[in-house]
C-alpha cells in the first residue's frame, strides 16, 4: 500500500508543478499589453494542420483571444519563395508566435512542447534567426505532432513579412543552410545539439572581432573555434563549417551590430550545457526530497520504506 501512495504522491506532486509551470506562463500572456509600436503578435499557422490541429497549436501558444493574434498561415509556396530550390509540396506543421521586442531584449527562443521538435534546438533557432536578420523579438515554437521543425523558420520569416519588414533573401537562404548543417552535425556527427550551437555562436563572435578578409582566415577561425571546443569533425563537415561562413562573410553581414545578442546567446547556451544533467547536487536534492517524503509516509503508517519494500 505505501508502494502505491508514494508513487501517487510522486505523480500528485509533479502534476501539480506542471500545472502550476502552466498556470503561471498563461497567467503571463498579454499582461503587459500589445506594443503599439509593432502591433499584434503574429500567429503562424503550418499550411499542412487540419483545424482540430489548428485549435491544439493555439491553446499550446496561449492564444485564447483571436482578436489579440494577427493569425497567417504559412505553406510549401513561402518556402520556395523563401528559400531557392526546396520543395513547394513540404508538410508545414511547425507553428510559432512572434512578439518583437525592444531594440537591446535580444532573441527569445522556447519549443512549448521539445518533445515534438525533434532535431531543432532553441539556441539553433536563435543562431539561424540572427544569421537572417530577426533580432529583439520572444519567438514559440509548437507542433502538435513529432516533425524536424525546420519549417517554423519559414513561417518566422513570413511573419516579419507580414509585419512589414523586408528581410534579404540571401541571408534567409544562408540561414536555412546553417540550421540544415546544425541538424546534421548533431544527427550525424553525434554531437551534443547545445555544443553545436556554441560551436556556430563561438565562430559568428569571432568573426565580428577579426573581421576576417580572405576564405583562408574565415577557415583559420573555424579551426580556432573546433580546437577550442574539442570537437572533432570530418573533412568534409570542416569544409561545409568554412563554406556556411564563407557565404556569410561575402554578403558583408554586420556581426558588430549582433554582437551584444550574440553574447545573450553565448550565455543561454552555456547555461543549458551546465543545467541539471550534469548538476550532481540538484540530482541529491530531488533524492533527499522523495526520500523524505517516503519516510514521512512511512511513519504514518508506521515502519520504514525498507520494511515495506520487503514485503
Amino acid at each position: 500500500m505505501l508502494k502505491r501512495l508514494t508513487g501517487l504522491s510522486i505523480a500528485l506532486i509533479l502534476s501539480l508543478q506542471i500545472g502550476l509551470a502552466g498556470a503561471s506562463a498563461s497567467d503571463g500572456n498579454g499582461d503587459e499589453g500589445i506594443n503599439e509600436k509593432f502591433g499584434l503578435p503574429i500567429l503562424v499557422l503550418g499550411g499542412t494542420l487540419s483545424d482540430t490541429q489548428k485549435d491544439e497549436v493555439r491553446k499550446m501558444l496561449g492564444v485564447t483571444d483571436p482578436e489579440m493574434v494577427e493569425e497567417v498561415v504559412v505553406t510549401g509556396e513561402d518556402l520556395v519563395r523563401y528559400i531557392d530550390g526546396e520543395d513547394r509540396s513540404a508538410q508545414m506543421f511547425s507553428s510559432a508566435k512572434i512578439t518583437r521586442e525592444e531594440e537591446g531584449e535580444g532573441l527569445v527562443i522556447e519549443r512549448v512542447n521539445p518533445e515534438n521538435i525533434t532535431q531543432v534546438t532553441d539556441t539553433m533557432y536563435a543562431n539561424a534567426l540572427l544569421t537572417a536578420g530577426i533580432e529583439n523579438a520572444t519567438v514559440e515554437v509548437a507542433s502538435p505532432v513529432k516533425v524536424s521543425g525546420h519549417s517554423a523558420l519559414t513561417g518566422i520569416y513570413k511573419a516579419y513579412e507580414v509585419s512589414g519588414e523586408e528581410l534579404d533573401t540571401e541571408r534567409l537562404e544562408v540561414a536555412n543552410d546553417e540550421l540544415n548543417l546544425a541538424t546534421d552535425l548533431a544527427n550525424e556527427e553525434g554531437i551534443e545539439e547545445e555544443k553545436v550551437s556554441e560551436l556556430l555562436a563561438d565562430i559568428k563572435q569571432a568573426i565580428a572581432n577579426q573581421n576576417p578578409a580572405t576564405r583562408e582566415e574565415v577557415e583559420a577561425i573555424v579551426e580556432e573555434q573546433l580546437a577550442n571546443l574539442n570537437i572533432n569533425l570530418s573533412e568534409e563537415d570542416r569544409q561545409r563549417l568554412t563554406d556556411l561562413f564563407e557565404q556569410m562573410r561575402n554578403l558583408n553581414i554586420n556581426f558588430d551590430n549582433v554582437s551584444e545578442q550574440l553574447g545573450k546567446l553565448s550565455d543561454t547556451i552555456q547555461e543549458k550545457l551546465g543545467d541539471v544533467v550534469n548538476d550532481e547536487g540538484f540530482w541529491q536534492g530531488v533524492k533527499d526530497f522523495f526520500q523524505g517524503m517516503i519516510d514521512a509516509i512511512s511513519g504514518i503508517f508506521g515502519g520504514s520504506a525498507e520494511d515495506e519494500s520487503t514485503n
